[in-house]
């Protein structure tokens, strides 16, 4: 882990788990712990802990701007852990697909990102991890996964099915087949071909995924579901051992989670606009419900800042519970003790905020700094 210099940052509204307090602030070899340190007068900012981002990934832009535009990846990365550290996050995971879809979703391009970020991690002040998002229909490539996975050594797997079962079914052509085709890299009719074969072994599924998700989960895996459907879908997946539900589609998905202690995750973007761009149930319901344990980022990294104001302007929940779900919710749900809160022995992953405008001015990732700006960084340097 990267550190950066002791200092004590003075002068500031400070975001504890107990609520907000005027107290100093202590960095110390990456922690937050007493001790002497170079003083900061931050009078006129908000610290509050970085933000721990479970889903997001709006990375691919960065590694992928245009289809075959770029065959480096690793300066990609190096701007995806700027653009996470202007926004707050101190601890991003990567959602990357493992999928029969193709081109920045295939099995190839997930194994370019896990190279790349192994070559730039070290080198970066975020923490960076993986998320693989595994397609439940891929059976005859569960091995190569499983392998990738290991030698990755990645933490947090979730479970996709966007196999366009209903049209399928029906024998009609799915939607936007043939822009979906050249994403791929294949014609039209060869992916067509490749949804129908997929569609035609739904039966081995369900036995296969179990067993699969039994392996993961023996090795001490968080295992996740994506768009939940139903109560039903939700509690198939918890007798797997799937316990973490991303993006529930329904309200009855997310109250069968929430009842059973498994945790949910929803979209800021979905928070901030009010509504999901799918059609599906409003996250900002389902805050104001208390049925959510974290926002993610999902494709907008801005979007984990704004869903607490936005929380915070309606009324719906105050600052410091709206934080949470960016910051030590999140980090709950992954299991990381060290963070998400401004506490003694804690990692040193904080944000400082102008507390006028809101805006970010600086950023602390394990006490290094990650993002700095504006006249704050007068006081630093």
């Amino acid at each position: 882990m990267m550190t950066g210099p002791d200092l004590r940052l003075t002068g500031a509204r400070v975001l504890r788990p107990e609520g907000w307090d005027d107290c100093a602030v202590t960095l110390r070899r990456g922690l937050i712990e007493e001790g002497p340190a170079r003083e900061i007068d931050l009078s006129g900012y908000l610290v509050l802990p970085g933000l721990v981002d479970l889903h997001g990934d709006g990375f691919e832009r960065h590694l992928a701007p245009r289809r075959g535009a770029l065959r480096e990846a690793e300066p990609g990365m190096v701007a995806a852990a700027a653009e996470l550290a202007v926004n707050g996050i101190t601890t991003g995971i990567l959602a990357q697909f493992f999928s029969w879809e193709g081109g920045l979703r295939s099995p190839d391009f997930a194994q370019r990102v896990i190279d790349a970020l192994a070559r730039v991690a070290p080198g970066v002040a975020t923490d960076l991890r993986l998320q693989l998002r595994l397609e439940t229909h891929m059976i005859d490539d569960y091995a190569r996964a499983e392998a990738m996975i290991a030698a990755a050594g990645i933490g947090y797997v979730v479970f996709n099915d966007h196999v366009p079962h209903v049209r399928l079914a029906q024998g009609r052509v799915p939607r936007r087949l043939t822009g979906t085709a050249l994403k791929s890299g294949r014609s039209p009719e060869a992916l067509l071909a490749l949804m129908q074969a997929l569609h035609a072994r739904s039966g081995e599924v369900p036995e296969a995924v179990s067993a699969l998700a039994a392996r993961l989960g023996s090795r001490g895996i968080l295992l996740g579901s994506h768009d939940d459907a139903d109560a039903v879908a939700r509690d198939d997946w918890r007798g797997r051992g799937v316990r973490v539900s991303e993006f529930p589609e329904t309200r009855e998905a997310a109250m069968a989670a929430h009842r059973a202690g498994d945790a949910v995750v929803l979209g800021a973007p979905n928070v901030v606009r009010g509504a999901s761009h799918a059609g599906n149930v409003s996250a900002l319901d389902l805050v104001a419900e208390g049925l959510c344990d974290a926002l993610a980022s999902d494709y907008h990294y801005p979007a984990m800042q704004a869903a607490v104001w936005r929380l915070h302007d309606l009324g719906v929940l105050d600052v410091a519970q709206g934080w949470a779900l960016i910051s030590s919710g999140p980090a709950r749900v992954l299991g990381l003790a060290d963070r998400g809160r401004l506490e003694q022995g804690c990692r040193a992953d904080l944000v400082v905020l102008e507390a006028q405008t809101r805006r970010v001015a600086a950023v602390f990732a394990g006490g290094a700094v990650s993002y700095v700006t504006g006249d704050v960084a007068a006081r630093f340097f």
